[in-house]
């Protein structure tokens, strides 16, 4: 059997595009044994060029090829959009593989993009009838938006606001002092034309891992991110070599009838929004037992310190091997 050509792609240009090259050196290094596979790499910039490890540009082309400066091509047979944010999590990347036939890892365009969109996140949330954060949406940033951001921020006492059309922990800030909303509505709206308002919550911050492993989704037992005293789990918080916040594979004195409710909402919300491969669903949990659902990464960070891949190990599963059966199931 011939190698499968299989095309690594990550970067991006957008401000998760640094850990997406961290997530695209994990790919590679759980490829590494496995010698059905030749791997090549190509990293996306900001102007959208795509380029080599050592810098050398090239085109990705539509026949489904590497086209590289000096006239050589490489056929692919199989793509890992390894790119967090725009345009990886958002469906662009997805949409174009589509169109030129090359099968890829991961969720599918339309499951992407619904699930990017904050907005549209919580409509199906809603639809599929799990229980999220109560919010509001804002489509300009103008005098009547400031004044319903007001009007949520003295019901809810505290808000988050967040861009609607973006990574995570991206264009997102807590509000808890009214002559702040102006401020941070302009910040918010510089990263995505429609913004969400919600309410703070007070809570625990849990996330599952959800999967596809031997024809079977799997839901791990949640991990527990805990952040220092009346913070949030912000993107440096995520990434930095001296984040404070706390990490848990398996959440610490959490009720087992809690936890199978939780990975019963990310199984339903899996196989509900039509994810594919992978995710990480994130859950709030209230000091009452309240389960709220707080969003969905299609493509999980990957680097050393990055959730997803823990939780898959401490469920009893091999990431390489999750990776090999899930490319070659698809290509079979």
């Amino acid at each position: 059997m011939s190698a499968i050509n299989l095309l690594l792609l990550c970067g991006g240009g957008s401000d998760e595009h640094d850990i997406s090259l961290l997530s695209a050196k994990y790919f590679e290094s759980s490829l590494a044994n496995s010698p059905q596979f030749q791997v090549h790499k190509l990293i996306l910039d900001a102007e959208g060029q795509y380029k080599t490890d050592d810098g050398h540009c090239c085109e990705l082309t539509n026949a489904g090829a590497i086209r590289f400066a000096d006239g050589r091509e490489q056929i692919l047979d199989y793509v890992i959009p390894c790119i967090h944010g725009y345009p990886g999590e958002t469906g662009d990347i997805q949409s174009y593989l589509e169109l030129v036939k090359l099968p890829y890892f991961g969720c599918n365009a339309e499951a992407s993009a619904n699930c990017f969109n904050k907005i549209t996140a919580k409509m199906w949330f809603d639809l599929l009838d799990i229980p999220n954060t109560p919010f509001i949406f804002l489509d300009e940033n103008s005098q009547a938006s400031v004044e319903k951001a007001t009007q949520a921020l003295s019901q809810w006492g505290s808000i988050f606001v967040k861009a609607a059309s973006q990574g995570s922990s991206v264009g997102c800030y807590k509000v808890d002092a009214v002559e702040d909303i102006e401020t941070v509505l302009q910040q918010a709206f510089s990263y995505s034309p429609y913004v969400v308002v919600e309410k703070t919550i007070l809570a625990r911050e849990l996330e599952v891992a959800v999967y596809e492993y031997e024809g079977e989704i799997i839901a791990t037992k949640p991990g527990e991110i805990v952040c220092p005293s009346n913070t949030f789990y912000t993107f440096d918080e995520k990434y930095a070599a001296d984040s404070h916040a706390e990490t848990h594979v398996e959440a610490p004195n959490l009720d087992a009838v809690i936890s199978d409710k939780i990975r019963q909402y990310a199984i339903k919300v899996f196989k509900g929004m039509k994810l594919r491969h992978l995710s990480r669903i994130d859950f709030f949990l209230t000091d009452n037992n309240e389960i709220l659902l707080n969003e969905i990464n299609t493509f999980p960070g990957l680097t050393p310190i990055s959730m997803f891949p823990k939780m898959l190990t401490h469920h009893g599963h091999e990431f390489n091997k999750f990776l090999e059966t899930s490319i070659l199931k698809q290509l079979s």
